[in-house]
């Protein structure tokens, strides 16, 4: 029986990265070899058992052979006759295909350590088509090694993947799934642009993909397009370290631009109310969680008028303010409140010049929030014989609260922005 440390961990040490978890491929071992020294299986579709001291995994090697269609249509084969290389062969991509064994020597079949090197996503062999699910990793890995390439020659075979239906298969909670640990990426962009490049995004968020081919402001990027300034915005939530329903909201807070009238463009005016219906289809497809879902929701809606605080020409009113508070339930959810600005900042920076620039609005907001809350609504309601005019008072007192906070807020010089 011989162990090799095998995958994540090995690639990446050797790119000089902190390692979470270590996996083991056992290569000349049964279950009951294992069982006999106290191991703990836990695989359901293969072997693969739990050290008893350390509690890290350790599979036997197998091979894997195509049954059906989509990622569970697989067939294991694990027996001690398997080889290292055998099992290093069913992997996705290079990188991921590198073992060490206890002497401390690499075992590297496909030229992964180059492949590492030269920064390159490479998959391993033509059974990489076989599971729809290594297209959605490689976009993940695009995500998180974001100065990293794809080779040629695997692109070509995602796209065929893509052309043959493999990606139709996929399930929705286990797209969600790699979707959102990409998101949650270093560079959350460099996810979509792999998707969109072997044409998987058009399958799997089409709401997200039309973008690409609507004009933007030649002021939000230099490729003047919805989908280039949509980059940028998840970039710059990249750098802010945004929550996952914050990075999300980002994903998604245009939609509305591609259904706004094409003589418009590429002005896209009345674009938040059009975007609910697409973000209500992608959530519901992919059954995406409620708290990712509420937020971007209110992002869509709210995130253009967000901008016109403070000495903009068309500020809001105090009273517009307010209801845009109520709207989104500030007094109960400051914390999603806080998201949202956040969004908002993310989609600030998301233009030509802008990555670095501050938010000025945000402090605006937040003033005119604290007064908001401060608002005592018990003694309004106690104050009031007819009960049905409580909201009408409530609104009415902080709105006068918001006011007289903004007279004494002295703004940063905050420039027009049309959304």
């Amino acid at each position: 029986m011989r162990i090799y440390a095998v995958g994540g961990a090995i690639r990446d040490e050797l790119l000089g990265r902190p390692v979470a978890d270590r996996d083991y491929v056992v290569v000349g071992a049964t279950p009951e070899m294992l069982l006999a020294q106290g191991f703990k299986p836990v695989g359901k579709d293969f072997p693969v058992f739990l050290h008893p001291e350390t509690h890290e995994e350790y599979a036997l090697a197998r091979t894997e052979r195509k049954s059906g269609r989509g990622y569970c249509g697989f067939t294991f084969y694990a027996a001690p006759d398997v080889r290292l290389e055998d099992d290093l062969a069913r992997r996705d991509l290079t990188i991921n295909a590198i073992a060490r064994g206890d002497d401390g020597v690499l075992i590297d079949p496909f030229n992964g350590r180059a492949d590492l090197e030269a920064r390159i996503l490479r998959h391993v062999g033509p059974a990489f088509v076989e599971d729809p699910v290594r297209l959605l990793r490689l976009a993940r890995f695009a995500a998180r090694f974001g100065d990293f390439s794809v080779a040629p020659e695997t692109l070509t075979l995602m796209r065929e993947m893509v052309a043959n239906g493999e990606v139709d298969h996929l399930v929705p909670e286990r797209v969600w799934q790699e979707i959102s640990t990409g998101l949650m990426e270093a560079h959350p962009q460099r996810m979509i642009e792999v998707l969109r490049a072997c044409g998987a995004l058009a399958r799997l968020m089409p709401e997200v993909d039309i973008l690409f081919d609507v004009p933007e402001r030649a002021d939000y990027h230099p490729e003047g397009n919805t989908g280039a300034h949509l980059l940028l915005t998840l970039a710059a939530a990249a750098r802010m370290n945004l929550a996952l329903p914050a990075r999300f909201a980002v994903l998604t807070h245009d939609l509305g631009k591609a259904l706004t009238p094409k003589e418009n463009w590429p002005r896209h005016y009345g674009h938040a109310k059009l975007g609910e219906a697409p973000l209500i289809s992608l959530c519901a497809r992919l059954k995406i969680p409620v708290d990712c879902r509420e937020l971007a929701r209110m992002a869509v809606r709210e995130h253009g008028n967000m901008a016109h605080v403070g000495g903009a020409a068309d500020a809001l009113t105090p009273a517009s303010m307010v209801s845009i508070m109520e709207r989104c339930d500030v007094k109960r959810r400051p914390e999603r409140f806080a998201d949202l600005l956040s969004v908002c900042a993310a989609d600030h920076q998301g233009r030509l010049g802008m990555e670095a620039m501050p938010y000025p609005q945000r402090d605006i907001w937040n003033t005119a929030a604290a007064a908001f809350c401060a608002v005592d609504g018990g003694a309004i309601a106690r104050t009031v014989a007819d009960k049905t005019r409580i909201p009408e008072r409530l609104h009415a007192a902080r709105v006068i609260a918001v006011r007289a906070a903004l007279a004494s807020f002295t703004p940063t010089v905050i420039p027009l922005e049309n959304s």
